[in-house]
């Protein structure tokens, strides 16, 4: 019998479990968190390894003597060794496509609702009934601002259509590695330095992956480049941001607010976190890494997913549909769609 791990069951995927269950297979669910050593031990027999957010070490996939590919059922790689599994030959895939608008237009709603302080406005009227058009209810346009993102790709290019041909902002972009005319054709206007993106800013919008490239990429000095009067948001990966620098420049209002979906340590808490301040603050909007689950997005991600699969346990090449060198950087087993 075909044996598959599926590890963060925590994220319900209903279509990929029934279509392998459906199939024969012997479906193994493993929750958030799971010890290295319980997943090794799962892994020993497995033909194939579903992951989301568990960390896949060299450990595991050492352990993992018949894995026929690594399924990432999601875009960011950064929690998968990946230079183990391509010494073993086993091909790694993420699901890169199937939530670029829908993270773009999440990204979006955090920053309308700063811009307009939805969120300490919808509590105020829980609480008091009504609120009248006091100083500290004043909110902010769009149209006219300066929209920073950080990134070039499909998601800061759909971010870039939203507030720009949308919304009538002006938006520029610092993405080293996007050709400047492909992000001109996007309608970004391309910044080689990132200190003038964050200076210029009345919103910077982070979406870029994490590598080791982009780590703490927005630390103290860029945090400290930013207008007292912006803000920061972040559906990327947490790490890409020093936290604990933009927490105190929360805490100092040193910026005007930020809306986060990603943290480098998930989940967040409000007891033992190094961010658990964050909670406190009614010019931060905390979201629980969601931007990407709609109905719409998770039909495409199951749907794709179980295509990788599918591939890997009859013995076809799997398909690489990430520009991310790290993926792109396989030999066996894989083959790769065009750029």
């Amino acid at each position: 019998m075909i044996k598959v791990v599926r590890t963060d069951q925590e994220l319900e995927c209903p279509v990929i479990d029934k279509a392998l269950i459906d199939q024969g297979m012997d479906l193994v669910l493993l929750p958030d968190g799971i010890a290295e050593d319980v997943l090794i031990e799962s892994v020993r027999d497995a033909d194939l390894l579903l992951m989301c957010y568990t960390p896949i070490t060299e450990n595991v996939i050492n352990a993992a003597s018949k894995l026929k590919a690594i399924v990432k059922y999601g875009v960011g790689i950064d929690a998968i060794d990946i230079e183990a599994a391509k010494v073993r030959g086993i091909p790694v895939v993420n699901i890169p496509e199937y939530a670029e608008r829908t993270v773009a237009e999440g990204a979006f709603t955090l920053m309308i609702a700063l811009a307009k302080r939805l969120i300490p406005m919808d509590r105020a009227m829980h609480t008091n009934d009504w609120v009248w058009p006091e100083t500290a209810w004043r909110g902010a346009d769009i149209a006219g601002k300066t929209v920073g993102l950080i990134g070039g790709g499909k998601i800061a290019q759909s971010m870039a259509q939203m507030a720009g041909a949308g919304f009538g902002a002006r938006v520029i972009g610092y993405s080293p590695h996007t050709p400047p005319e492909r992000m001109r054709e996007s309608g970004i206007e391309p910044v080689s330095d990132l200190n003038q993106v964050m200076t210029e800013s009345d919103f910077v919008s982070i979406h870029c992956v994490l590598n080791d490239e982009t780590k703490h990429l927005i630390g103290r000095e860029q945090i400290a480049a930013m207008k007292p009067s912006a803000f920061l948001i972040n559906t990327a990966r947490g790490a890409i941001v020093d936290e604990l620098a933009l927490l105190e420049a929360l805490q100092n209002r040193q910026i005007a607010g930020a809306g986060l979906d990603v943290y480098s340590r998930e989940p967040l808490n409000q007891t033992d976190h190094p961010l658990s301040a964050l909670f406190n603050m009614d010019n931060v909007i905390l979201l629980p890494h969601l931007t990407f689950f709609t109905e719409d997005a998770m039909d495409r991600l199951e749907q794709e997913t179980l295509d990788r699969c599918f591939e890997a346990l009859e013995g076809r090449s799997v398909l690489i549909k990430s520009m991310d060198p790290r993926l792109r950087g396989q030999m066996t087993g894989v083959t790769f769609s065009a750029p």
